[in-house]
């Protein structure tokens, strides 16, 4: 189940409760986040797999690459761009994430490169 792979890479399990046969509500929190992710039975419409474009922010791409292939999760390289470094694997239903390390020119919008 996709709620045990987020837990084996690390993610905490906020909640997991069923209150009828229709619904089950999980949320997950990425270590260190302030954003949580919910998915489960009668939330969304959505078909399981089809969550796209959703990016975390973290401190350090390469070492999120490394602890996802570590834990065994097939996880693009880190990708290189002005705006920042991604990289991005799928959970087990093929819903995608990316995690972004954000550029040093971010913390302060006086700072940022014009385009």
């Amino acid at each position: 189940m996709t709620r045990d792979f987020y837990a084996s890479i690390g993610w905490n399990i906020d909640f997991d409760q069923s209150p009828s046969d229709e619904i089950r509500f999980v949320q997950i929190t990425p270590p260190g986040s302030a954003c949580s992710i919910a998915f489960g039975r009668g939330l969304v419409e959505a078909e399981p797999g089809s969550l796209r474009g959703v990016q975390l922010v973290v401190r350090d791409a390469d070492a999120a690459l490394a602890m996802l292939r570590g834990k065994g999760v097939d996880a693009e390289d880190v990708q290189e761009l002005a705006w920042g470094r991604f990289v991005t694997f799928r959970d087990p239903d093929g819903n995608t994430f990316t995690l972004q390390e954000l550029p040093e020119w971010s913390q302060g919008f006086a700072n940022r490169p014009e385009n």
